[in-house]
């Protein structure tokens, strides 16, 4: 095999077990940045072996002992045997030699749900959990992070440093937090997820619609985290969310990069799999008889969505009542301002125009471009072009995403011809 096939194997290698080895050295070294670098220390000596002795049968065990080994030598290093080998307990002390496919294999999952919940930490600014949970567990380089976001290489990294510095000054506990706290630290990890999903799946800026890349790690974080704490509804209920709004990638962008509303989405080009699986894991939620919580009724207006066969056959009404749950559940200007879209649709868009005219005062929709989209939609139904027309100008000069931008610019210009 080539050098460079080599090196791509190998990248391919290190966005799977990363996450893992950086994981199972945070919980030898009680440090998440000392643990990322003796993780890329492993990785640059395979860079430098592999290519000459092949890539070993079990690559990830090989990485994972490699590391471990740095862990050990930087320990002894430091004059910290004593200490550090006191925390490790007899699992070191016990053999000259430890067991490594034992510490690779036993503990993981364990250690990946300590790293989930350390990278999402309250403690953390939303961008800099985000930027520290995609380089950690995702297995991202600080420029795919900054290419993703649309922000600067430096920005990113300067907030993954940041992040670093806040955890180690905090002395956040590498641990799962205990029962009193888990509700909460459960409920920022998972709004991490949600954040780069969304983000994926709606790019707030730039020149394209959809950022797959964020959408798949979004997803194979929600996947891990179901899979390690899989009695918590609300997870299941994020699964079941992003499984079914990745079923519409194919058809949610023209051939072109203009985004296709839903309703006009061809439903032939939905990955019915990925839908499956999403309405699979809202089943595994309701088994577990809990009361809905946001997530959850999310996918489940998602796969209102999925199950109609045609967008004439969705199911409004459920849809509106479940929106009126969300409001209750989670109340917010946006989830408001999507209450009224579904309401329009059941009900009349003279229903929903109601319900938007009372957020046009709210701060925090002034400069959200969707408020004046939604507005102009309503206005269009009922005739009123000209006002229709305004609002759909003032939606295009408030977005920062250029194909969204100039989908209503279209709009605007289609209501003043009419």
């Amino acid at each position: 095999m080539k050098e460079s096939a080599v090196h791509r194997t190998i990248d391919g290698i290190w966005r799977i077990e990363s996450a893992k080895i950086i994981a199972g050295l945070a919980r030898m070294v009680r440090d998440v940045g000392l643990a990322e670098d003796l993780a890329q220390e492993a990785l640059i000596i395979a860079l430098e072996k592999w290519p000459e002795t092949g890539i070993p049968d079990n690559p990830g065990a090989w990485l994972m002992t490699t590391a471990k080994r740095r862990a050990i030598d930087h320990l002894r290093r430091n004059k910290l045997r004593d200490r550090k080998y006191e925390e490790l307990g007899w699992e070191i002390e016990r053999q000259h030699e430890p067991d490594w496919d034992e510490a690779l294999d036993d503990p993981i999952g364990d250690d990946l749900l300590r790293l989930i919940f350390t990278t999402c930490h309250p403690v953390l600014s939303a961008e800099a959990r985000v930027a520290l949970t995609l380089r950690l567990l995702g297995g991202l380089t600080t420029e795919d992070i900054a290419s993703a976001f649309l922000v600067p290489v430096p920005t990113v990294a300067q907030r993954i440093v940041r992040a670093k510095r806040t955890l180690a000054a905090a002395r956040v506990p590498f641990e799962v937090p205990p029962k009193t706290e888990l509700a909460e630290r459960l409920s920022s990890v998972l709004e991490v997820i949600y954040l780069m999903f969304n983000e994926g799946y709606a790019a707030s800026s730039g020149g394209s619609v959809l950022r797959p890349l964020l959408c798949e790690e979004a997803l194979r974080l929600g996947r891990t985290l179901a899979e390690i704490v899989p009695e918590e509804p609300e997870v299941h209920g994020l699964v079941a969310l992003m499984e079914i709004q990745s079923s519409r990638f194919r058809a949610r962008v023209s051939p072109n990069g203009e985004p296709i509303l839903l309703m006009d989405q061809n439903r032939a080009l939905w990955d019915y799999l990925l839908i499956r699986r999403g309405l699979a894991a809202i089943e595994r939620a309701e088994r577990l008889g809990r009361v809905f919580g946001p997530y959850l009724i999310q996918a489940s207006i998602a796969a209102c969505h999925a199950s109609a066969r045609t967008a004439s056959e969705t199911d409004w009404v459920r849809i509106s009542a479940l929106y009126d749950a969300l409001s209750q559940t989670a109340p917010s200007p946006v989830v408001e301002l999507n209450r009224a879209v579904a309401l329009s649709m059941a009900f009349g868009p003279e229903v929903g125009l109601d319900i938007v005219d009372a957020l046009l005062q709210e701060p925090s929709l002034q400069n959200y471009h969707l408020l004046p989209s939604v507005r102009g939609d309503f206005l269009m139904k009922l005739d009123r072009k000209q006002e229709a027309c305004s609002e759909f100008k003032r939606a295009a000069a408030l977005a920062r995403n250029e194909k969204e931008r100039a989908l209503l610019l279209k709009r605007a210009s289609e209501c003043a011809v009419q």
